[in-house]
């Protein structure tokens, strides 16, 4: 069985999408973010694998009546973006686990199915996104997860999809499409064209 975790935040004004809230305001960034994940969880949602939440704050995973309620959904956590998406990588379901952000609007159910295909013969994946960093990361989990995968990343920056690929050593990593999640209000006017 196949296995998609989505990675979500509370949609609460000044504390989700604060870097597009301070170019566009935050009610205005939280009401995008909301509507976004929204729209997101539903093409997502396919026959071909499971979809998860990971939650945070840890409490919205029981409290939240944001999301669909026939989805699971477990607490990210606590720690840096690795630890918690090392967390989400390390669930308790069996088989093949792609984690991506849900502030991907060009994520599709074929650019998903794409990355699990590419782990037929590789041991992980990455969709990077053309600010260096990455939308999905996925492993085939047929062995351990590296110890020291993420360690040393530096995040949000153009060297997070390489460092991260760094981490994997001797393992066979595929790159499948290129995808931006939005974090400014250039972003929000890029895919909007």
């Amino acid at each position: 069985m196949r296995h998609l975790v989505v990675m979500l935040k509370e949609p609460k004004a000044g504390r989700v999408k604060t870097r597009l809230g301070k170019d566009i305001g935050m009610v205005t960034a939280a009401w995008w973010y909301r509507h976004q994940t929204s729209a997101l969880l539903r093409r997502l949602q396919d026959p071909r694998w499971q979809l998860w939440l990971s939650v945070s704050p840890d409490r919205a995973a029981w409290e939240s009546r944001t999301w669909p309620r026939h989805l699971p959904k477990r607490p990210q956590g606590s720690g840096d973006i690795g630890e918690r998406m090392l967390g989400a990588l390390n669930g308790p379901m069996h088989g093949p686990v792609c984690v991506i952000g849900s502030d991907i609007p060009e994520a599709s159910a074929p650019a998903i199915n794409r990355a699990f295909q590419a782990l037929g013969n590789h041991d992980a994946v990455f969709g990077p996104a053309t600010d260096g960093g990455f939308w999905l990361v996925g492993l085939k989990r047929t062995a351990a997860i590296p110890s020291g995968m993420f360690k040393g990343v530096r995040w949000s920056s153009e060297h997070a999809l390489a460092d991260s690929i760094a981490t994997l050593s001797g393992s066979r990593v595929a790159l499948v499409d290129e995808l931006d999640d939005v974090d400014t209000a250039a972003d929000l006017a890029r895919i909007s064209k």
